[in-house]
């Protein structure tokens, strides 16, 4: 619909205000007994909060807090608000992985905006895989709604220097192994890595997920770095439940939002901040749902053409996300690329171009111009080749120079347990050159793709001084993390890809400039070792993990369920 909808128009008018109806009778009567009066629900927009707070997500213990921010802006706009408690995603304690759930959460989010009298949603999140989840079932849903990013966590501080979370914990956890810092250090820098609320404020996958969400258009301009513990994250939840109202009032979906252009300006975004890998398989998702084809080629296209522009870690080599946000954050950095995107196209807050006026760079070293970039392209790039028919990515800006073009022999570990129980045996004959392979840590082998891509160096070459290495797998690894490290080899392993006709000993190179990661390995030895191969047995036998293993889709593809990204439409309920 066009223009501005009538209180008669309005999605939850069939369940309250349908008169000389049973069940419209019975819905008033139960909002008696929930404590409201007609008059503060019926003719206005109901505007569903759904909030993934919870006790043991660190990266959103304070959105009750912002919850309660946003129905007290939807209450100033003449709304009337909900809040949903939906599935919350720890990437830091849950378990084998938060990737195996976010289809599911992707699942509650669009059946409880479909199901109940809902006019708009606000969604609450930036977790690495709750950002996603949320805007899928949102699109699939296809009620008006717009994103309230968690925000970073603080920087953290340990004897002078300035700590990235992820990102320093790899790095000084090698230097323990090393033998270069103490027990006591180590339990000294725990205290110090993560000193707030929030997600991890380095590039990872919850910032550059939180990001893109602002590209595509589904969050109020510069809300996505807006540090969580900012007296301004809470002005800025106020404002999107008011903004929400608006969206109920105006009918603006996300299928309107979500087009062509806006996963083009993502991707775009994504590479110029130097963003995770993660964000691959995540938009190719989302773009799939909104039955826009989104591949990997149109990743390697477009990391061609933008420059890394965001000088943040782990891609960039210095600042964290508050020094972006205070440099001017998302759409001072959209101002410096503004010829590459769709600036005409719509978004929750009028068009892209009118969120990027009076856009200010106030940092030239945080978000580098054009003739100063952090690099010259984008900071992931697709790989192909016969170990890798269906892709591979590599996040090339945040490995060692000399690692991009490699050939080295294999040294390949069937599972991530075998690799940590023999990863530091000295009979293993790793050196420096080696290719370290990982199988059986794919959408299915893992199962749900576990961040294990980043593979231990030795503690034998750590002690030599080697901080990278060429690392091969079917595994995702963790945005914050960085090194020569090959992910989501497609099609995986576990269900008879290349990667599992790997030997110890064969010899692989990889080429980044090339674009190419090949097995040296004739066709016709590969053809033998693929009629010796067997399937590994079935994980699952019955639950959410059985449907999961039928339904999941390959890397390349999203990693969604078939039966959600396909084409086709679910019918609003009756509620007569």
């Amino acid at each position: 619909m066009t223009g501005r909808l009538r209180p008669e128009d309005l999605r939850s008018h069939q369940w309250y205000g349908a008169e000389g109806q049973l069940r419209t009778w019975s819905h008033n009567a139960r909002m008696r007994q929930l404590g409201y009066e007609a008059e503060e629900y019926r003719g206005r927009p109901v505007i569903a909060v759904l909030n993934t707070w919870s006790d043991i997500n660190p990266c959103h213990v304070h959105l009750r807090e912002r919850a309660e921010a946003v129905k007290r802006g939807v209450w100033q706009a003449g709304g009337f608000p909900l809040e949903f408690p939906v599935a919350t995603l720890s990437e830091t304690y849950q378990k084998p992985t938060p990737m195996l759930y976010r289809n599911l959460l992707a699942m509650e989010t669009e059946e409880l905006l479909r199901s109940y009298p809902i006019d708009a949603a606000v969604l609450l999140g930036g977790c690495d895989k709750s950002t996603p989840a949320l805007l899928m079932g949102a699109a699939s849903a296809d009620v008006p709604a717009l994103f309230v990013p968690a925000g970073p966590m603080l920087p953290g501080h340990w004897r002078g220097e300035t700590l990235g979370s992820g990102t320093d914990m790899w790095k000084y956890w090698d230097e323990h192994r090393a033998g270069n810092l103490t027990d006591c250090e180590l339990r000294e820098l725990q205290g110090g890595l993560a000193r707030s609320p929030g997600h991890c404020m380095t590039m990872g996958t919850a910032s550059t997920m939180t990001a893109a969400a602002e590209a595509l258009g589904m969050t109020l301009p510069g809300a996505s770095s807006i540090p969580a513990v900012d007296s301004g994250h809470e002005r800025m939840a106020a404002a999107s439940g008011r903004r929400a109202v608006e969206l109920a009032w105006t009918g603006l979906k996300p299928s309107v939002i979500l087009t062509r252009e806006a996963f083009e300006d993502a991707v775009t975004t994504v590479l110029g901040l130097g963003g995770s890998t993660n964000a691959v398989i995540h938009l190719i998702a989302m773009a799939g749902r909104c039955q826009v084809e989104l591949t990997l080629d149109d990743f390697d296209r477009i990391a061609r053409t933008v420059p890394v522009l965001a000088n943040v870690r782990p891609g960039g080599r210095t600042y964290l996300m508050e020094d972006f946000h205070f440099a001017g954050g998302l759409p001072a950095f959209l101002s410096r690329i503004t010829d590459l995107l769709h600036l005409d196209r719509p978004t929750v807050n009028g068009t892209l171009r009118e969120q990027l006026e009076g856009a200010v760079v106030h940092d030239d070293d945080v978000i580098r111009t054009r003739e100063n970039p952090v690099a010259a392209e984008g900071g992931v790039a697709v790989l192909r080749g016969n170990l890798c028919p269906d892709g591979a990515v590599i996040k090339h800006i945040a490995a060692e120079r000399h690692l991009l073009e490699h050939t080295g022999t294999a040294v390949v570990f069937d599972d991530y347990k075998t690799m940590q129980r023999t990863i530091n045996d000295p009979e293993s004959g790793i050196t420096a050159d080696s290719v370290l392979v990982l199988r059986n840590s794919g959408p299915k082998g893992g199962p749900g793709m576990p961040e294990y891509g980043m593979l231990p160096i030795p503690d034998h070459l750590l002690k030599q001084g080697v901080r990278d290495m060429v690392r091969i797998s079917d595994a995702r690894m963790s945005g914050t993390s960085y090194g020569a490290c090959v992910l989501h080899v497609a099609p995986e392993s576990y269900i008879g890809g290349p990667l599992a006709l790997v030997r110890t000993g064969d010899s692989i190179t990889l080429d980044v400039e090339a674009r190419t990661l090949h097995l040296h390995v004739d066709d016709e030895e590969l053809e033998r070792r693929r009629a010796a191969w067997t399937p590994p047995p079935t994980r699952y036998e019955r639950g959410y993990g059985a449907l999961y293993n039928d339904q999941i889709t390959q890397a390349d593809t999203g990693c969604d369920f078939e039966f959600l990204a396909r084409p086709g439409k679910a019918p609003d309920p009756y509620a007569g």
